[in-house]
This record gives structure tokens, sequence and C-alpha cells, in this order.
């Protein structure tokens, strides 16, 4: 089925390396750190062993899914891969460099695709020499549970891209949807101004955290609360795509709660340093990248 590249092994990064495999692509994963590769593997690992437990795996199938990926620290090993995706962290300079990087390391075709959750896509493909060969792959997190992928296209996004993105997704038994690039995209478009209103309802004592989240679970039929969800995610991570809506649109209904800044400059992110909304006694920031 051709190489895959993944840029990152951290959540996301290790989740799309797994799904890629297993889906048959030999996949090449990448990360500056060696710490973060063998976590990324260890979680990857461990995420197929509950597969392999509940009958949905065999252990030769496990096997051969792990021997499909090809761990390294060494950029230069994704140059032969038609598709990278980068899964880096939600920085605009961090993304940028790495693009450059890769559109002077792989042919003129290879498709870059970027799992950004809220980056312009139109922004990131203009550092680079194909702008019509950059895509927003917006996978969802845990990515091997989320059926969904979705699909951004930048202004200069060419058909061929999006067509060879959306048939590479449905070769991952992924479900994509397309968006154009707009601050947010639609899914934190719409979830973040949801989980900004939750803190602001916690901050001004409408109710407390367990009566918000208890509202939405049982009132609106969602699997988790909006606060439960935020630490999930990560605080960092809803007041930076929050930060992109508001300079992106310049709509103060887009302005992050007061709360919500103050947690994060406390360190307080949520279940990966096990402290958000809730605490956690067995975070999972070790298995993190």
């Amino acid at each position: 089925m051709g190489t895959l590249a993944v840029i990152g092994a951290g959540t996301m990064g290790s989740g799309i390396a797994q799904v890629a495999a297993r889906a048959g692509f030999e996949v090449v994963l990448r990360d500056i750190a060696p710490e973060c590769l063998t976590r990324g593997l260890a979680t990857i690992g461990a995420s197929l062993d509950r597969d392999v437990n509940k009958g949905r795996l065999t252990p030769d199938e496990k096997e051969a899914i792990l021997a499909r990926i090809q761990a390294t620290t060494d950029l230069a090993a994704v140059a032969t891969a038609a598709v990278v995706i980068e899964a880096i962290v939600e920085n605009f300079d961090a993304k940028a460099a790495l693009l450059r990087e890769l559109d002077a390391l792989t042919p003129p075709e290879t498709i870059l695709a970027t799992n950004t959750s809220s980056i312009s896509i139109t922004r990131l493909a203009a550092v680079t020499k194909r702008p019509a060969q950059v895509i927003g792959m917006h996978f969802m997190n845990p990515v091997p549970v989320m059926p969904l992928v979705e699909v951004i296209r930048g202004c200069a996004t060419s058909d061929a891209t999006a067509d060879a993105i959306l048939e590479l997704g449905a070769k991952l038994g992924k479900t994509c949807l397309t968006a154009n690039d707009f601050p947010g995209f639609v899914s934190n478009r719409i979830l973040m101004p949801m989980i900004n209103e939750a803190v602001f309802a916690l901050y001004e004592g409408v109710a407390t955290r367990e009566a918000i989240d208890g509202i939405m679970k049982l009132g609106m039929n969602h699997p988790m609360g909006p606060l439960t969800l935020a630490d999930f995610i990560g605080l960092d991570v809803c007041l930076a795509i929050l930060d992109v809506l508001y300079e992106g649109f310049g709509d103060p209904k887009y302005r992050a709660c007061p709360l919500l800044r103050q947690y994060v400059a406390a360190g307080w992110l949520g279940r990966k340093t096990g402290r958000g909304f809730y605490t956690y006694e067995h975070h999972p920031s070790a298995h993190r990248g």
C-alpha cells in the first residue's frame, strides 16, 4: 500500500501511525526525541494489546502491525513517503519550520498534510513551494477510536491533493468530511466556544463543575461534559485554539475566559498534568509526547 510518514510521536502522531500500520501501510514514525519514540511505540503496543485481549487481533497480527512501523530520529528517512503527516506541537512557527524542511527534502509531488486543529492551512502552505500539495488532516483524539478526519483545503490546495487524501482516509478506515480554511475549521469553531462558555459558567458561579458537566451529559446526551473534555484535550490547547479564533475573526465572542487563562498560567493543563478543572491521581503524562 506504500509508505506513509508521520512526524511527531506524541498522542496524535502515535495514534495516526498505529491506524496507518493497521491498515497495511509501511509507516516511518519520526520524532526529534528518542524518548518520545520509545513512549509512542509503548503506547501503540499497549493499545494493540487491548485489542488482542478483546479478541479483535491475534498476537501475530499485532506483531505484524508493529513491524510495519519504523521509528527514527532521522528526518531524511521520510523522503520516500508519498504522504507526510505532521503531528507536532500546535504552534505556527514550529509547523512552518518543519514544512520548509519537508519541502526541501521530499519530491515535489509528495503531499504534505498537517494535523493542525486550528492553524490556517493557507498560511502554512504559503511557506512551501508546493501549496497545491498541502492540506489539513485533522484527526480526532484518540485516533484509533474516533472515526472522523476533518479534511481542510487551503486556498491553493488542488483537487488532486484533496482526492488523494480522501482516498487515503478511506483506506485508514476513517470518515473524511471536508471543510474550507477558516479559523477553527468546523470542529473547533463550534466546540471551543461551548467549552469556553462552560468555563465562564464556572467562573461566574452559575453552577459547580459537576453540575455543568452533568447537565450537558444528561440533558444534551454528550458522552462527557465540556469541562471534563477540556481536561482531556488539554487546557493549553483549548486556550491556543480560542486565541486563534479570536485573532482570526476579531470577534469578542471568542475571547478566552480569564479562568481558563489563569489555569494555563498555573500549569493546570488537565489530565496530562494531573490537574485541570478536576484532579487526576494517575494522570498519563508519562505516556504523552
